[in-house]
């Protein structure tokens, strides 16, 4: 028989047998499932949310043959979603955040870390995370705010001369202002190298900021060695990370963030190794890295279909690296991620009898209803 939960104030009150819960629930509004699935709210812990305009050109130079790199040269990539975010006010990109939210609740996500990285500048930077900000008070989804003023060097700068800025004016802001509570870095070959990646994260973390990381993405520069070597939260992208580097995150506890959709919308074939990490003891996740250009998708479920078809996680451990080991990694382990007592009642509910079928089928919503402490958000 499955189990049955009491929610009140926005928590999980208490889990038990339809006999224990009936002797607590007195008077309270019965909710019949109808035997669907019933999982934790995913936790998406690797999103790029707020932007302007898309990136359909260059979706179709990748159709033709084209490389990241390639395209990049071109003037696409980041840089393209840089002059539009740049040219979008402060409301146009708040309404098109509310709109990305609203895509990730309906997949069953309540939970996104969000990088801000396509402003650039001190004032587009603060811009997009004074959004996040905004559009996490005013809910349901709740936004975990990251700052990526290292995305990309901006045109008008020399890489020296960039990070110059971002370590003596915008980090010490934004630590001032608390809009953010980690730094991330693309640390990559024509973006920012290892010792210009560790010169930023280790500003970030004098002040108080916690560290993820674009790394080993493109190449196997080093870079989980160097999260490693940081004591970084995070290592995320690791399609190019070899057995050193996976055994340098175990060393230091650092929690692989697999995105098996950039891999596939990039149309590249080099996934990253989840198997030889599980094994290895890390706490691996998932997530969609929703982003205009390389991953422009926020389903969760389509992730764990490419998990576990791509990189051959089981369900079971997909569902977990999507939910309660997410939620570890963005600092909420103890909230959010799981089904327990104490917790935040923030769960979605699927049309489907077996949790593996959200895998096994792709492509089209199974999402029955979403909840964000106890409040139905899906459908409204």
């Amino acid at each position: 028989m499955s189990d049955l939960a009491i929610v009140r104030d926005g928590g999980i009150d208490a889990i038990g047998t339809s006999d224990q819960i009936e002797k607590k629930a007195n008077a309270s509004e019965a909710i019949d499932m109808g035997g669907r699935v019933v999982l934790p709210g995913f936790v998406d812990a690797h999103t790029h949310l707020v932007f302007a305009g898309d990136r359909l050109d260059d979706f179709e130079r990748r159709a033709r043959g084209q490389t990241y790199e390639q395209i990049a040269n071109a003037g696409g990539g980041i840089w393209s979603t840089v002059q539009k975010t740049r040219a979008a006010s402060s409301e146009e990109l708040f309404v098109r955040a509310k709109k990305h939210a609203e895509w990730f609740l309906r997949c069953g996500t309540t939970t996104v870390e969000a990088k801000s990285g396509y402003g650039l500048t001190v004032e587009d930077e603060f811009k997009i995370l004074r959004v996040m900000r905004r559009l996490g008070a005013q809910g349901p989804l709740e936004i975990v705010p990251t700052f990526l003023g290292a995305h990309a060097v901006p045109r008008d700068f020399d890489a020296n001369s960039y990070i110059d800025l971002l370590v003596a004016d915008m980090l010490p802001s934004i630590a001032d202002e608390r809009l953010a509570e980690f730094c991330d870095v693309f640390c990559e070959r024509g973006y920012f190298d290892i010792e210009q990646s560790r010169r930023i994260l280790g500003a970030a973390k004098k002040l108080g900021l916690k560290l993820r990381g674009h790394v080993d993405q493109l190449s196997n520069s080093g870079g989980a060695k160097l999260m490693a070597e940081l004591g970084a939260t995070t290592a995320d992208h690791l399609e190019k990370t070899d057995e050193q580097g996976i055994a340098a995150l175990k060393s230091a506890n650092v929690q692989p963030v697999l995105l098996p959709g950039s891999v596939y919308a990039l149309g590249a074939k080099d996934y990253p190794r989840a198997r030889e990490m599980i094994t290895a003891g890390l706490a691996v996740l998932i997530a969609t890295d929703f982003n205009p250009g390389s991953s422009p998708t926020p389903s969760m479920p389509m992730v764990l279909s490419l998990a576990c078809t791509q990189m051959k996680m089981s369900p079971a451990e997909a569902i977990t690296a999507a939910t309660i080991n997410a939620a570890y990694s963005v600092n909420r382990g103890e909230t959010i991620g799981s089904l327990e007592q104490g917790k935040f009642a923030n769960f979605s509910i699927f049309d489907c009898e077996d949790y593996r079928e959200l895998a096994y089928w792709f492509g089209f919503p199974q999402t029955h209803s979403v909840y964000v402490k106890g409040e139905r958000v899906v459908p409204l």
